[in-house]
């Protein structure tokens, strides 16, 4: 299954948003939402005229509307859309008299396409009701904060009839990858892109999905994305990034701005060789804690502008990804696909991220109303409990928050923060001012069609 590559990459501009519908104070009721959204959508072309005869039972918007209620209350397979519309019901649509083969032709004959506008249209809305989460000590001067990651889609099972016999560990099994930019102020995910290829090198996808950020956008970055020629093009681009050391990476000290109680601060150069070295200067930021020694890079060079606590709080937040990619596979079940064929695999991949963009977007709510880091407030249980609380007509934003604490909706975070010990601005020794900070760079030409182990 090597389709050609599809970039879906939605060019969100919270601008050109006014000619969709007007993004509402509140969510409220999801499946409301997503049906006001959803009547937004033009009908779907075709690139052929259809052929004499009478219409179609199922117009495309029912059966979209039934694959995201599926995704939205939990469901797991095809046959469960087919129930829905045509035993259960769906809203105030009439139950439509049509077989479950017909539903399943209907999906592999659709593309994604239709899902693709929806994800862009509600990806707007949720971008200007939505404020900013910016706590004032985490890089105020970054007019925007994301993650950069990916992760590969779950085997398709091979009880599916088309992968029956199949071997085990056989590529075909695998569907290919999802990358993505989160916005972590927004709680957001700002672009996607799926890569048919699931062993391409993470870094093939990035240079598109960083493209036209504002610039002086902060971008934290694991170690698949490790390069000095990343590096440099994200530095020449004028984004700042904070990334960790890999093991072994050669590098010559320029400056030492401070080096004590297990802190080292230096200005440094990448690749101590001249085969392959950066052309920038950067920042190595050395914290050890207890027996652990954690090592970060970033090409903000003023330790006043950013501190060591601040490296290490800010890279802390790419977990937020992390987190990201958890909702969709675990909690939103992208872990059980439903079908081989492209097609319907795309379709449940843009189904499940428009859902989990309306949940970031409660989420975020929920935090900012009960004045709570967002890490706090149980994603998990959200998922669990917004299709009970729609059903009571509850509001499920404010259920949360008013009985967020006694119901452990809200709970302290789990999440591990470093402790860092604050260095004194006295105690920095300033950066000569005849210091070359840029030289020629070399980088390697080196293949990347397939991913390289993380270290």
């Amino acid at each position: 299954m090597n389709p050609p590559n599809a970039t879906l990459t939605p060019a969100v501009n919270p601008a050109g948003a006014a000619a969709g519908p007007t993004a509402p104070e509140l969510i409220g009721d999801v499946e409301t939402f997503l049906r006001e959204a959803i009547a937004q959508l033009e009908p779907e072309s075709s690139p052929l005229p259809r052929s004499a005869g009478r219409p179609r039972i199922l117009p495309a918007l029912c059966l979209w509307s039934g694959l995201l209620v599926c995704v939205l209350q939990g469901f797991s397979s095809q046959l469960e859309i087919w129930r829905l519309l045509a035993v259960r019901g769906l809203w105030s649509y009439p139950r439509f008299k049509v077989t479950d083969e017909a539903i399943y032709k209907r999906m592999a004959a659709a593309g994604p396409s239709a899902l693709e506008r929806l994800f862009d249209q509600i990806t707007a809305l949720l971008q200007l009701r939505l404020t900013p989460a910016e706590p004032p000590d985490l890089v105020p001067w970054a007019p925007e904060v994301f993650a950069l990651d990916a992760t590969t889609l779950d085997q398709v099972a091979r009880k599916l009839p088309a992968l029956r016999g199949v071997p085990a560990g056989d590529d075909r099994l695998l569907p290919g990858k999802v990358a993505g930019l989160f916005d972590v102020r927004r709680q957001l995910w700002r672009r996607i892109q799926y890569i048919p290829e699931p062993h391409e090198n993470d870094k093939v996808a990035a240079p598109g999905l960083v493209a036209d950020l504002p610039k002086g956008s902060m971008i934290l970055a694991d170690l698949g994305y490790f390069a000095f020629a990343w590096f440099d093009a994200l530095t020449a681009a004028d984004y700042s990034w904070v990334s960790r050391l890999r093991a072994k990476t050669s590098y010559t000290v320029i400056h030492t701005f401070y080096q004590e109680a297990g802190i080292l601060d230096a200005l440094v150069w990448l690749g101590a060789y001249r085969a392959d070295r950066a052309g920038h200067a950067v920042r190595l930021v050395s914290i050890q804690v207890g027996d652990r020694v954690f090592a970060y890079l970033t090409n903000v060079c003023d330790p006043h502008q950013l501190s060591a606590v601040d490296i290490a709080r800010l890279y802390g937040r790419r977990w937020d990804i992390e987190m990201a990619f958890n909702l969709v596979k675990t909690h939103l079940k992208l872990h059980l696909l439903w079908s081989g064929k492209t097609s319907v695999i795309l379709q449940q991949v843009w189904a499940v991220l428009i859902i989990s963009q309306i949940l970031h977007a409660l989420h975020l709510e929920i935090a900012q109303r009960a004045g709570v880091d967002p890490a706090e407030v149980s994603l998990a249980l959200l998922v669990r409990y917004l299709p009970i609380l729609a059903q009571d007509g509850r509001d499920p934003v404010a259920a949360f928050v008013e009985h967020g604490r006694s119901a452990h909706f809200i709970r302290p975070s789990r999440r591990i923060q470093r402790q860092v010990p604050c260095v004194p601005p006295e105690h920095i020794v300033p950066l000569p001012p005849d210091v070359e900070l840029v030289r020629t760079p070399r980088h390697p030409q080196r293949k990347c069609g397939r991913g390289e182990a993380r270290k």
